[in-house]
């Protein structure tokens, strides 16, 4: 499946790496382009709207459930996670405390710059921008403008 994914960008590629995102029980609409080197998975429950661009090298690992709207641009090196690890009280292994299944939606006509992480349960409203390295770590609104570690409001688009 990796090699599957290192394909370039041609219009066959992406139509292969479509069937092969279907296959694994993702719903993926229709225009979208999907660069090499990005990592999906394990591809179920992922829906990915009509349009949306997914840069070299984006990580999106979908346990918990990962929807992008029409019209989205995922910058470069982004990961996105649905899941993480649960933290253990003192006296149990953290290896054995298991994982926290967590949705993420993002809305239609976002820009996701370079190099960003976008934590598990965290909602990204219409329109938003999020400005390259930033880390999101709570929902964001509709047309706003976030940047920083973790990620603040800048201003909102006009």
């Amino acid at each position: 499946m990796r090699c599957l994914f290192s394909l370039p960008r041609f219009r066959w590629c992406i139509f292969l790496k479509c069937l092969l995102l279907r296959a694994m029980g993702a719903r993926v609409g229709r225009g979208i382009t999907i660069y090499p080197g990005v990592w999906i998975a394990p591809g179920r429950n992922l829906i990915i709207g009509d349009s949306v661009d997914l840069a070299l090298e984006v990580l999106i690992v979908t346990s918990g459930g990962v929807d992008i709207g029409d019209r989205t641009l995922i910058g470069y090196r982004t990961h996105i996670f649905s899941t993480n690890h649960v933290i253990a009280p003192i006296g149990c292994s953290i290896f054995e405390s298991g994982h926290e299944k967590k949705k993420v939606t993002i809305g239609k006509d976002v820009w996701i710059g370079a190099g960003c992480t976008i934590l598990p349960g965290v909602t990204i409203g219409d329109g938003a921008v999020i400005a390259a390295g930033s880390v999101v770590t709570k929902d964001v609104a509709s047309l706003a403008i976030m940047a920083g570690v973790p990620a603040r409001l800048v201003r909102f688009r006009e």
